[in-house]
């Protein structure tokens, strides 16, 4: 996409999961993302227990558990749906659109330093 060539965020597909952590921490960094997140291992594990693919929204809460699962996309994946719950559970947030990756700062707190997910086992 043309967009994506023009913010600079066109990657290899990663091959290790250091990858993965490197491409996940530019997320971070370029959207001030605060919330902490996974990364699934190079056997895609959370991937297949989920069936994340094509596009999926899952809300873990916390405690763990699976609180809101979307439908399957591409004409299942609803992210106003996504919101719509987030908002009845915690109110309604305010959404300022991310500044351009030339001038994001780098982010702070838990979700700095995106770590793997747990396997599809532990879950």
């Amino acid at each position: 996409m043309k967009s994506n060539l023009k913010d600079d965020v066109c990657y290899a597909q990663p091959k290790t999961l250091e990858q993965r952590v490197m491409i996940a921490n530019d997320f971070v960094k370029r959207f001030k993302f605060t919330l902490p997140f996974g990364i699934d291992d190079m056997s895609n594990a959370a991937n297949d227990a989920y069936a994340a693919w094509p596009e999926r929204i899952y809300i873990i809460d916390e405690s763990g558990r699976i609180a809101y699962r979307g439908g399957i996309g591409p004409f299942n994946y609803k992210p106003e749906e996504a919101r719509e719950w987030l908002a009845a559970r915690y109110g309604a947030v305010k959404h300022e659109a991310p500044k351009s990756s030339t001038n994001a700062a780098p982010a702070t707190g838990a979700a700095a330093s995106p770590t793997p997910a747990p396997s599809a086992a532990a879950k």
